[in-house]
């Protein structure tokens, strides 16, 4: 077997499909973007192609290794996300090939289903809590809310008591039963998250996502120590690389690699079994397209340190058969390859040119930058 395209497919609202196709009629699918630079991915995508081109599909881990070491500059999120969406489309080929699920590949699934948690929106607190009702009348039972928009690197009481409200007014929706998660996302400063955690954990949180970028983990290592509440990250890391100094120095709980950005599926499934050495959960992140979500359940049913799946759609509009939930799970499918069919005739409406840009947000009273 051959390849023989390499289609890259910007996608509404922000998301970028590869479609990899074979002389044999198999045709595999993966998912590449990073949020706001589409067109630069889908060049590192063209680029890669010409490598490509007429290699045999089934070989993952010699393309995997090729297009990224094959490269004096490595890693970043441009590279490693082109490679991911390449790696996804290569195990969804080779499962079809073989009439089985890329899960049974991996070494077989350890669970029947897989758990799903849902986000929680709203621009006020009480719509807040109205969402996150909604998702436990949905059967969900974890709910994930984030920080209000635009913190400052540090915020003063009155920010820090609106924060507590918000989050204790979600807590008292859902009740004492449903696992709750916060993100910070990276927008305030480690003494800050010291801070806010301090006052969170009365809520009895599942984890705190993101207290702070990850680029200095010793800074990570120091809000870990201070709080009892679990800590997630990693959606910011790529590759095995990424994460070794994270998980040597036990900076997170939780390791939350991205499968459209970290290395795909060869390099998620390493990651998770990293983070089973030094006894750290794995919880894709995904709040991307249903190819990506589809490639990260498959390592989700592999991954016995496995926590919860993100997601932000079901594949409706996308899939000829969209993923359902039912009391707060996926059930574990035994379809081949990544266990979809890409509705091709509704997504010829819903292209675009990839020109999709990340929110940029300055501070309303001196119009400094303001992190996303």
């Amino acid at each position: 077997m051959k390849i023989t395209a390499v289609n890259v497919l910007h996608v509404k609202p922000r998301f970028t499909f590869v479609k990899i196709a074979t002389d044999e009629g198999i045709t595999g699918w993966g998912e590449a973007v990073v949020e706001g630079m589409s067109r630069t991915v889908e060049t590192a995508l063209q680029e890669l192609k010409e490598f490509l081109i007429g290699e045999d599909p089934t070989r993952i881990e010699f393309l995997w290794q090729a297009m990224y070491r094959g490269l004096f500059y490595r890693g970043g999120p441009v590279l490693c996300s082109a490679i991911s969406g390449v790696d996804q489309a290569l195990w969804d080929i080779l499962g079809k090939s073989l009439n089985v699920p890329v899960y049974q590949l991996l070494g077989g699934s350890v669970r029947s289903r897989i758990r799903m948690y849902k986000h929680v929106i709203g621009d006020t607190t009480e719509e807040a809590v109205q969402s996150a009702k909604q998702a436990v009348a949905e059967g969900f039972t974890m709910v994930k809310a984030g920080l209000e928009a635009k913190p400052r690197f540090v915020e003063g009481p009155a920010f820090i008591a609106a924060q507590v409200e918000r989050m204790e007014a979600i807590r008292e929706a859902i009740g004492p039963h449903i696992d709750f998660a916060i993100d910070f996302h990276g927008r305030v400063s480690p003494t800050f998250a010291i801070q806010l955690a301090k006052r969170f954990e009365k809520l009895d949180l599942l984890f705190i996502e993101e207290p702070c970028l990850p680029e200095n983990v010793d800074a990570m290592v120091t809000v870990a120590r201070s709080t009892s509440i679990p800590i997630a990250t990693g959606e910011r890391l790529y590759t095995k690389w990424g994460f070794r100094e994270l998980l040597e120095k036990q900076a997170a709980a939780i390791v939350q690699p991205d499968l459209a950005h970290c290395g795909g599926i060869s390099e998620g499934r390493r990651i998770a079994a990293m983070a089973e050495v030094y006894y750290a959960g794995f919880a894709p992140h995904n709040p991307l397209g249903p190819i990506n979500l589809a490639a990260s359940l498959q390592v989700s049913a592999h991954a016995a340190n496995f926590v919860a799946q993100e997601h932000v759609t079901l594949g409706e509009g996308y899939l000829k058969k969209p993923f359902e939930v039912n009391e707060g799970y996926i059930e574990l499918s035994d379809q081949p390859g990544l266990g979809i069919e890409v509705d091709e005739i509704q997504l010829k409406d819903m292209m675009y040119e990839g020109n999709w840009r990340s929110p940029r947000w300055f501070h309303d009273d001196d119009g400094s930058v303001a992190d996303w």
